[in-house]
């Protein structure tokens, strides 16, 4: 994983300084609120419904097992002792005080971490595939081309101020688990009929009040040319957006106003006109970054035999391991979505154990995904029970990845000033109606998202099963929506029609389940069959 150099570890330390000083002018009467409040937010701290929430930046999801002890000792010394992993592949404490902040952000960077630009209207953190590095079907490690775009991004002068948050997102399969399409910006690497390396660019994809798939503005660009074909896109973005009304002002509006083809004319002439002069990717610095991400000293000889006598054990490896590129070795999924817990939710008692099996199993290396769960990207297959056995006794072994209890869910009106309506509820209340171990498999991948807000930052819009919760004349109300994926087979799911009430909701999704049962064929996912049939049968399940 990459670590800092001189100059990032000088650049992260002078903002913690500055933080400092801004915070205690704040304190001290000398800021306003709204002076403060753009400060504030480059620095990843929101005011929340009852207190500061802080949003710490994982570049492309990878931890170290020191970091993630780090995030463990913030929880327990200056929250509630648990952080709440996001669909960002960030991680968030929801109970900071302002006085604590600055020194929470100068811990972060004793452990080459920080909070700059998770919020804002900056460039975002930039995500990856959470198997970087070890799946079987990738091209190639993703990871040095998001970090590269990272550092280049980063207090970049030209794109400091942009209309509004601008999300990047780097993958290296065909098969998609970064939800890369609905990115303002998504880079996925292939090799063109010459074998050489390159990206194609997809730009205009977002959740929202106005939800897009990005469509595809350019089949094959040389690799050396990522940076500034990403300078073009975002030169014609300052320059054409709309600054007037603040749910306009996001790219995908842009793209979707003047169409993919105009859209790419634009950025095509753009970049012409600032290729020959263009900051691109030094070769040298790409080598640099990439000698942090070699693979890890692989057993050669490690075992491909998995013992499966424990019939526990079976079914949680069918469920939640995935194929690793290294023989005897596999990917390992921890899902953070136990019975009646909040999606996401991790102790500080469960991160400093899971840093610990890291280090014991994994080459001192995890994941954060975009579905609120951990990996742990390289295990041997030998040690699997082991792991198995202890993170069981932790709680942190349900055999449910891509199943209808690993919802995603956003923090929602528990939590956030936003919202409309509480997410975690909910979420708790599906997850307990269908908690039957055999039941869930016998449904197969089933992906359902719930947002308590228009904002969809629980993605409910690319859920094979969505849930968005609404204000209705001061009441909570959730709207049914199916057939949304934000996987290589992006689409977005439609409204099924009124909405339902809390515990209607739950029973909504019930009755759903039961039309799926009715009508699928073998080996039909639930998206599958939405497909197939259509809206109809469900909304006539629902409302006749």
């Amino acid at each position: 994983m990459y670590q800092y150099d001189k100059y990032d570890q000088a650049m992260v330390d002078a903002r913690v300084d500055e933080f400092r000083d801004q915070a205690n002018r704040r304190i001290a009467g000398e800021l306003t609120e709204d002076q403060f409040k753009p400060l504030r937010l480059k620095n990843g701290l929101y005011l929340q419904l009852h207190a500061y929430m802080l949003r710490v930046a994982i570049p492309y999801g990878t931890l170290s097992s020191r970091q993630l002890r780090k995030l463990a000792e913030i929880a327990r010394k200056y929250d509630r002792g648990y952080g709440h992993f996001t669909t960002r592949q960030n991680i968030q404490y929801h109970w900071i005080k302002l006085e604590q902040a600055a020194d929470i952000l100068a811990e972060l960077a004793t452990v080459e971490m920080h909070a700059i630009q998770t919020s804002g209207e900056s460039i975002r953190n930039v995500s990856a595939d959470q198997y970087a590095g070890a799946a079987a079907d990738e091209l190639i490690d993703p990871r040095p081309y998001a970090e590269l775009i990272r550092q280049a991004t980063s207090f970049h002068p030209e794109f400091s101020y942009m209309p509004r948050k601008f999300k990047i997102a780097v993958i290296a399969s065909d098969e998609d688990r970064a939800a890369m399409r609905s990115h303002d910006l998504g880079f996925k690497l292939i090799r063109n009929d010459a074998g050489e390396l390159g990206f194609e660019v997809y730009v205009g994809g977002g959740m929202g009040r106005t939800p897009f798939v990005a469509p595809l503005i350019r089949e094959f660009l040389p690799v050396n040319h990522m940076f500034s074909y990403t300078e073009a896109v975002l030169r014609v973005w300052n320059r054409w957006a709309r600054r007037d009304n603040i749910h306009k002002q996001r790219i995908k509006i842009l793209v979707h106003q003047w169409g993919a083809e105009k859209f790419t004319e634009q950025v095509e002439s753009e970049w012409q006109a600032i290729l020959p002069n263009a900051s691109d990717i030094p070769q040298k610095e790409l080598d640099r970054i990439a000698t942090y991400f070699e693979p890890p000293a692989f057993d050669q000889n490690a075992k491909d035999e998995i013992d499966f006598s424990d019939p526990d054990f079976k079914i949680w490896v069918d469920q939640n391991i995935k194929q690793h590129k290294q023989p005897g070795y596999a990917i390992v999924n921890i899902s953070l979505k136990p019975d009646k817990g909040i999606p996401g939710d991790a102790t500080a008692e469960q991160m400093d154990l899971i840093a610990d099996l890291a280090e014991q199993y994994s080459f001192d290396e995890l994941r954060v995904t975009h579905a609120q769960n951990l990996v742990f990207p390289h295990v041997k297959k030998s040690d699997l029970y082991a792991l198995w056995q202890k993170l069981d006794a932790a709680g942190l072994a349900p055999a449910n990845l891509d199943l209808i209890s690993d919802i995603i869910a956003c923090p929602g009106l528990d939590y956030c000033t936003l919202a409309n309506a509480r997410s975690i509820p909910v979420a708790q209340k599906i997850a307990e109606r269908f908690s039957d171990p055999q039941g869930q498999r016998d449904l197969g991948e089933l992906k359902l998202k719930i947002s308590g807000c228009i904002n969809a930052c629980g993605h409910h819009h690319v859920g094979h099963i969505g849930i968005l919760g609404v204000d209705r004349k001061g009441t909570e109300n959730y709207q049914l929506l199916l057939g949304g994926s934000g996987a290589e087979d992006a689409s977005l799911a439609k409204i099924t029609g009124p909405g339902f009430d809390e515990d209607g909701i739950v029973d909504a999704v019930e009755t759903t389940i039961t039309k799926y049962r009715e009508l699928r064929e073998d080996g039909e996912r639930f998206l599958d069959t939405y497909r197939r049939v259509g809206m109809a049968p469900f909304k006539e399940a629902l409302y006749d």
